[in-house]
């Protein structure tokens, strides 16, 4: 509201825009619902023993309620930006420390505004890295089911340094790096998308039984083929972001 976005000129390039970026998509795709971060939603049910039929529904209910609300608050974020944008404010994306975002709320709101985008990146860095972590430890108990839980913790925690020392070896400039992380979410997506499809189509058993409608199936199809497409188009440009 502070920083009076053209609501309408942004609700007509969603639907028409003048240029459609693949690379773009996809970066707002896997940055959204991702290619990663997504399965620890599911392995967190799966601990809690949410599996079967009968649990379709409350599964169904949980992804689309999450990906209502990040797709809600990613739009309220970009309005708030476009606003500061269409202002006239310019906004420094060149330097190593540039902060595109945090100079947006600063713009707009001032000193509270940048200690609340500070605030709100630190919490969702945070939830991330745990979140990210605690997937690729939930991973490995495919293959050792009997992992006791002080093991789990320090592989986690293990993970957590070895991702910090690759972030400080590849020194990509944070604003980038960020981009470049959705992006690659983006490009792992159509993998686990294939996947889940597989197991949909021909591997019934895998789920008790369950099927899901052929009309449901074939949008998935669309969809999972049309990630494909975006991701081939698109992994050039996101692979860039690494360059110095």
């Amino acid at each position: 509201v502070m920083s009076s976005p053209p609501i309408g000129e942004a609700l007509r390039q969603t639907v028409f825009p003048d240029r459609v970026d693949f690379a773009t998509i996809t970066t707002i795709i896997g940055g959204t619902v991702g290619g990663y971060i997504t399965y620890a939603g599911a392995h967190r049910l799966l601990d809690k023993g949410m599996v079967g039929p009968e649990n379709v529904s409350a599964v169904s209910r949980a992804a689309l309620t999450g990906i209502a609300v990040t797709g809600v608050m990613r739009f309220v974020l970009f309005l708030a930006v476009l606003g500061v944008v269409h202002a006239g404010t310019t906004i420094d994306v060149s330097g190593d420390r540039a902060n595109p975002a945090a100079q947006a709320f600063e713009a707009a709101a001032g000193e509270a505004g940048l200690r609340i985008f500070g605030a709100i990146l630190w919490s969702a860095a945070l939830t991330s890295v745990i979140g990210a972590a605690y997937t690729s430890v939930s991973f490995l108990t495919i293959f050792k089911s009997n992992l006791s839980e002080r093991a789990r913790n320090l592989i986690t925690v293990g993970f957590i340094g070895l991702s910090l020392t690759l972030y400080l070896v590849i020194n990509t400039p944070p604003a980038k790096m960020l981009v470049f992380v959705g992006g690659l979410n983006g490009l792992i997506l159509p993998i686990g998308l294939t996947i889940f499809l597989y197991a949909a189509w021909a591997r019934s058993d895998l789920m008790g039984g369950h099927r899901y409608p052929r009309g449901l199936l074939s949008l998935g199809v669309f969809v999972c083929a049309l990630t494909w497409y975006m991701g081939y188009k698109s992994i050039g440009p996101i692979f860039a972001l690494l360059d110095p």
